[in-house]
């Protein structure tokens, strides 16, 4: 069988292993070749980030937009003032006339 040189059972493949960009030092075309990949990588997310970013704008904006029109609905449904202002057309009406009013 064909084994390569180095290798043993128990190791593991160094393929796969994990680099710190800082602690390690990288050649010029490493680091290069990782900006690629990572680039490459936020190309893939873009469309999966813009459409959930749209969908919270949108939740997040109707919730808004229905806060605000209940507010101005209850709002237009209070009667308290009108009947205060009824009031104090009758306690002025109702008021004898002297000549400091």
């Amino acid at each position: 069988m064909a084994e390569k040189k180095g290798s043993s059972q128990g190791s593991a493949p160094k393929y796969a292993q994990r680099i710190d960009p800082k602690k390690d030092k990288l050649s010029p075309e490493q680091q290069q070749s990782m900006r690629r990949a990572e680039v490459a990588q936020w190309g893939r997310n873009v469309g999966k980030l813009r459409s959930r970013n749209l969908i919270t704008g949108l939740a997040i904006g109707g919730i808004v937009l229905s806060i605000y029109g209940y507010t101005f609905y209850s709002v237009s449904q209070e009667k308290f003032l009108d009947e205060l202002e009824n009031e104090a057309k009758v306690a002025r009406a109702n008021f004898p006339k002297t000549s400091a009013n």
